[in-house]
């Protein structure tokens, strides 16, 4: 945390915003600093049963419910905290703009009074912010643009896990995510998150293959899912979750003309498991490979990962950082690992663990497929 900056949280309703606020400001704390947490949207005896579940409750995290932007600036300089948290930015009104809260205006004065106190009091300020059905954050798009952190907290709430994603950093790198679960005491860190997101992997499923993701400079094993019907409908429907939609569609149109799968007349439904969301372009392989297993119902070795890009004319291009995807492949204890050619002539020698190296579709195809022939 930078003094004088401002970091704005967004995430769907429910998600544990408020939650990891609250750990965060004990952490604070815990350190010898004082915090303030102003709600507008909870009494403070709702916050404080949180805080009481959550074991957050510190004497010097001081809490205020009010939504005036005036007073709450009024009590930040009084108080001198160590760091302020505003919950939510969307709930805050200045007195002498006359349209609702949650308005464009408001939420544009509000934030700029707000900013101005971090810069003059030399204190982190953190904005947290709802989200739009679409995902993105709520209101007028100067917000993100005034602030310097924007953080998405993201996860299923069907799922315990939680990501929280940087996507503007002016102090630091936007390539680095924490992985936590949510638990009936709070957000629990993950060391291990690519043990969480395959613990219920079936084995020698057609349609079912590991990729290691890459989300900054941490590799993450998932599992990516496909299936492949006939469809009873005019129109074959093409569904992704977790995935970019029109990608799967591009990779159909390669398998079909580069590798003669009929997948003209399917129906194809593509995840990526545990709810997380990939949009690196190596996930292109694992998901070439899934579409083919699921439609030759063959499975793939359940001790084999594969990651690279695909191009329309079907050639296999290299993925970025490929040592630390093998070093976890590894330590998961995969034994193959299928990967773009240029890849393996950059990679030093890894033991344990068998590379191959494809330079097209029909070879990746040959590789997975007929290992398990």
């Amino acid at each position: 945390m930078v003094p004088g900056s401002v970091i704005l949280i967004g995430g769907d309703p429910g998600i544990g915003k408020s939650t990891l606020i609250l750990h965060m400001l004990a952490a604070y704390a815990d350190h010898g600093r004082k915090a303030l947490y102003i709600s507008g949207e909870e009494s403070a005896h709702q916050i404080k049963l949180r805080g009481k579940r959550l074991g957050a409750l510190r004497d010097s995290v001081l809490l205020g419910t009010e939504s005036g932007v005036e007073r709450i600036v009024a009590m930040t300089r009084d108080q001198l905290p160590s760091i302020l948290a505003i919950d939510s930015i969307q709930t805050m009104n200045c007195d002498d703009v006359s349209s609702a809260a949650g308005s464009v205006t408001q939420v544009r004065e509000s934030a700029s009074r707000l900013l101005e106190v971090a810069k003059t009091l030399d204190i982190p300020v953190v904005l947290i912010g709802h989200v739009t059905k679409e995902g993105t954050l709520a209101g007028p798009r100067v917000l993100e643009h005034m602030v310097d952190t924007v953080l998405y907290f993201e996860g299923d709430r069907s799922h315990s896990y939680r990501i929280l994603r940087t996507v503007k950093n002016r102090y630091g790198s936007t390539n680095e995510i924490g992985v936590f679960e949510m638990k009936n005491e709070g957000l629990e860190p993950v060391t291990n998150p690519s043990q969480l997101f395959l613990a219920e992997r079936p084995i020698d499923a057609p349609g079912s293959v590991v990729l290691p993701s890459l989300e900054g400079t941490r590799p993450i094993l998932v599992e990516v899912q496909a299936l492949v019907s006939p469809t009873n409908l005019g129109t074959a429907r093409r569904t992704a979750i977790g995935s970019d939609s029109q990608r799967l569609s591009l990779l159909c149109a390669v398998l079909e003309k580069k590798a003669g799968m009929d997948l003209y007349g399917h129906d194809i439904f593509l995840n990526i498991a545990g709810g997380i969301r990939i949009d690196e372009p190596a996930l292109d392989l694992g998901v070439i490979c899934a579409l083919a297993s699921s439609l030759r119902e063959k499975a793939i070795p359940a001790d084999m990962v594969v990651c690279g890009e695909v191009g329309l004319a079907g050639e296999v291009r290299a993925a970025r950082n490929i040592e630390a995807r093998v070093i976890e492949a590894q330590r998961q204890g995969f034994k193959e690992f299928v990967m773009p050619r240029s890849n393996v002539e950059q990679l030093n020698k890894v033991e344990g663990i068998n590379i191959s190296g494809v330079s097209n579709i029909q070879e990746v195809l040959d590789a997975v497929l007929l290992n398990n022939s």
